[in-house]
């Protein structure tokens, strides 16, 4: 028999998930203008496998290294960042983690808990190929947004140069000399050489710049305005927790997937509120201006990025559906938690809601929309009232 509350126990967890936007670490953005959270660096590493899975070891899956990159830091909510310039007792934080994964994965239905759980275990355990692929990027993309930044803080190039070559990252010169001989020449302010993997690179580089694209909705329960990186760390994880939910069978990893890159444009566009005043022709003419551009930071390597993408934009095949669906479902969540959010800003009716919406998630996601419908009416009604 299905739990009736199992889609309860599923946003649960979601919702407490948004806590992660919360837990600093000690990188900046590679603009220097702030600390970068753990939401928006767990979105970056999950881009940085998808983009690098021509060098993946054999054996990996990459559709698994991109899940457990989704959520290999949730245990961070209770146990917080723990940078390796700072001494540490690593038991004390394997205690403190496994304790939180035990929370955190258990506000889910028992058999996904478990089924995450294991998952985060074995991104632990760094034994099998997606584990160890995912663990490569979790070592190395730190290192890398030190030295490809334009301009370096000061005292973090000794901090990644000693990662790389004494500390966690030091078997990358053996495990992924590519890499690791890119990485020194950036150290030495020396050029790399040309090659598909300086264009990975420069596109990985240039995708950081979507921390500092603000969105209309709240994060951290009103606290303060979320961005697109987080927002689409969020989504994804959405994907990766509700797919089940999709009226007909979808391909998860390509669900995820297109949440990864799907505001990718915004980094030159922008965000559009979705309550806001729309001219949709022209953010249409601005939105493929930078798929041009970014997509084309890649060379011939974009061009499936890009058709994921435009199929996203589309909304037509059944995954487009169920993610476009995904990225109206959860804006809603929020500002529930946020006792309003956006919707105060914007003096949001029923009306405009079910219009703008929840039309939306129940053109993909049926049982979503059934879900948040009144739990929303009921805010919006309160807020009429008020």
């Amino acid at each position: 028999m299905t739990d009736p509350h199992r889609l309860d126990r599923q946003m649960a967890f979601l919702n407490e998930a948004d806590a992660l936007k919360g837990v600093t670490r000690h990188n900046v953005l590679m603009d220097r203008s702030r600390p970068e959270n753990v939401a928006e660096h767990s979105w970056h590493v999950a881009l940085w496998a998808l983009v690098l899975a021509p060098d993946a070891p054999q054996g990996c899956d990459l559709a698994r290294a991109i899940a457990m990159l989704l959520i290999h830091d949730i245990v961070e909510i209770d146990a917080g960042d723990h940078s390796v310039a700072v001494a540490h007792d690593p038991h004390e934080i394997a205690r403190k983690e496994n304790a939180a994964a035990t929370r955190l994965f258990g506000l889910l239905p028992p058999d996904q808990g478990a089924r995450l759980h294991a998952l985060w275990q074995e991104f632990e355990e760094n034994a099998t190929p997606s584990a160890v692929y995912a663990k490569r990027i979790d070592h190395m993309q730190p290192i890398l947004q030190v030295f490809l930044a334009p301009e370096w803080h000061e005292d973090h190039p000794d901090i990644a140069g000693h990662t790389l070559t004494e500390g966690r990252a030091r078997r990358i010169a053996q495990d992924w000399p590519a890499l690791d001989a890119h990485t020194r020449a950036l150290m030495a302010r020396e050029t790399p050489p040309a090659g598909p993997l300086t264009a990975r690179l420069a596109f990985l580089a240039e995708a950081d710049r979507l921390k500092s694209v603000n969105r209309a909705t709240l994060a951290l329960h009103g606290a303060r305005r979320e961005n697109s990186a987080e927002h689409s760390w969020h989504v994804a994880l959405y994907a990766l927790i509700l797919a089940e939910h999709a009226p007909i069978p979808v391909d998860t990893a390509k669900v995820v997937t297109m949440l990864l890159l799907h505001d990718l444009v915004e980094i030159d566009a922008g965000d559009v509120p979705v309550f806001g005043a729309v001219d949709t022709a022209a953010i249409e003419a601005a939105e493929n201006a930078a798929a041009d551009r970014l997509f084309g930071l890649l060379g011939s390597e974009g061009a499936p990025l890009r058709a994921l993408w435009e199929d996203f934009e589309a909304n037509q095949s059944p995954e487009a559906r169920f993610a476009k669906s995904l990225d109206r479902f959860n804006p809603p969540n929020q500002n529930l938690m946020a006792g309003g959010g956006s919707w105060v800003e914007y003096k949001v009716t029923r009306e405009k809601f079910d219009a703008a919406v929840l039309s939306k998630v129940a053109a993909g996601a049926p049982i979503l929309a059934d879900w948040i419908a009144p739990k929303a009416h009921a805010m919006i009604d309160a807020l009429s009232q008020s």
